[in-house]
This record gives C-alpha cells, structure tokens and sequence, in this order.
C-alpha cells in the first residue's frame, strides 16, 4: 500500500495524520516507510533525525532518477529508533528540483520506480508532501493508490482544499492516473461555531470524499513530537489517537474491498 497525504496548504496536520498512522500500523505488526517529499524535513525531524547531516536522503534519489539501483534506494533509507518504521527524510536541497528538473520528462515518475525497488521490504509507504503543487508533489501522487487530504477545520483551510481538490481532479482526468482521495477533517473542536460551520460546508461541498468522523483537537499530538514519538506511542488512549485508529480502520477497510472487487 502506498498513501500520500497531501495538501496545498500548510499547517493543516499532514505530518501528524503520517506519523500518526505509521505508528497505528507499527503498533498492528507492518513494516512502514515514511518518505518525507517535503524540503522542511518535518517528518525526519520529528523522529528525531539530524537530517542535514546525514549522507543520503530522498534527495539523492531524484539525482540518480529512474535509473537507481535497489542499492542506491536503500542508501537514501534509515532505521528510525522505532521498531517497524524507516525513513527516506528529505533535505532542504529537495527545494531545488523543480529548478533543477522541473522540465525534463518522466520526472514525475521517479518516486514510484525508487519505491518499486524496495517494495518487498515494506507492507506499506506513507508519504508527507510539501504544500506546494510542483515536482515532489506530483512524484507523490503518482507513486500512491490513495491521498488523504488533512484540512483544518476552519474558513481559509476550506478556501486552500478547493486548489488541492482541482489539482487531484486535474490528475484524475489523466488515463495513466487513478487517484482515490479522501478528505480529512482535523483540528475540529466542537465547541467553536467555525469548526462546525466548516463541518457542514465539506459536507456539502465534496460529500462522500469526505472521511465520516474527525480529527479532535489533542494537545498528546504535540507532546508526543517533543519525544519523537508516534502519538499512538506516546498517549495511546488520548482521543486523537482513538481518531486516527478509527480513520485507519476504514482506510484498511476500503483498501482490501477495493482488491476484492467489492466497493
């Protein structure tokens, strides 16, 4: 299984929901790859990785392009200290690709064939996307059976999903292209009138791409990246986590219909 979250807009939860359900899934006995495609190395640092020191990363991976090896992969992928989770983190230098090989073609391809070479070694990947539509993006959405688009809550995070929803759209209309998306409401507190109000606008407005529950505000999220942990690690019973469980639930649940032919 390869999922990416994504969103156009930052601060909406990406790296928390890929955390948070690569530690679900750790905990549920899978081997998971973490692949931070963002130039902020947020997933590497939560996890507690001096990125900018380290030899190998994702970066190099679009350097060799579709001709790396499953050595060369590898390279570029790190034990994390916790058991089942590995890494490919990013570097800032990831910032300079789309100047470096923006135009040059099949470059939207080289994450799906750097993770087909190690394919064997994972029972799924999650991928945290930069909030910016360009080369990194598109190779994330391109390597993925399925996007989970976080969106906070909140008047202008509606205002950003409509452009992340029209670029996967924009891709879905392509024949090579199968993008499965849901939308995933987080940072809902039920006592403030605009969280609710967002609530029903998704409702209306993208229906059943919408996940049917939320993601609580949970202050856990946050003292759990301080001990670069996974929520699920740290505050297994807080109500965030009992969220992404449940979100986690229906994406397996959807996933193995999807394979049997049934939804």
């Amino acid at each position: 299984m390869v999922w990416t979250v994504a969103n156009q807009k930052g601060g909406v939860g990406k790296t928390t929901t890929a955390v948070s359900l690569a530690g679900l899934m750790a905990d549920r006995g899978y081997n998971v790859l973490l692949v931070d495609m963002d130039p902020h190395c947020s997933l590497g640092y939560y996890l507690g990785l001096d990125v900018e020191s380290l030899e190998h990363t994702g970066y190099d991976v679009f350097v060799h392009g579709r001709a790396a090896t499953r050595e060369q992969v590898k390279q570029s992928i790190h034990a994390t200290s916790i058991d089942g989770i590995d890494i490919m983190p990013a570097n800032m230098a990831m910032a300079t690709l789309d100047r470096k090989f923006g135009h040059t073609e099949g470059m939207g391809l080289i994450l799906r064939h750097a993770l087909n070479r190690v394919k064997q070694d994972y029972d799924v990947v999650l991928v945290d996307c930069p909030p910016v539509l360009g080369v990194l993006m598109v190779n994330a959405l391109a390597a993925s059976e399925r996007v989970l688009v976080p969106v906070q809550t909140e008047f202008l995070a509606l205002k950003g999903l409509e452009r992340m929803i029209m670029s996967l759209e924009l891709m879905k209309s392509s024949p090579s292209q199968n993008i499965n998306y849901m939308i995933v409401p987080t940072m809902f507190d039920k006592r403030t009138k605009a969280a609710n109000q967002a609530m029903v606008s998704l409702a209306e407005q993208y229906g059943n791409a919408v996940w049917r529950d939320v993601i609580p505000v949970d202050t856990r999220f946050r003292d759990a990246s301080l001990e670069h942990l996974p929520p699920s690690m740290f505050a297994g019973h807080s109500r965030g986590v009992v969220a992404y469980r449940a979100l986690l639930d229906d994406l397996i649940d959807e996933q193995v219909a999807a394979r049997n032919g049934t939804n």
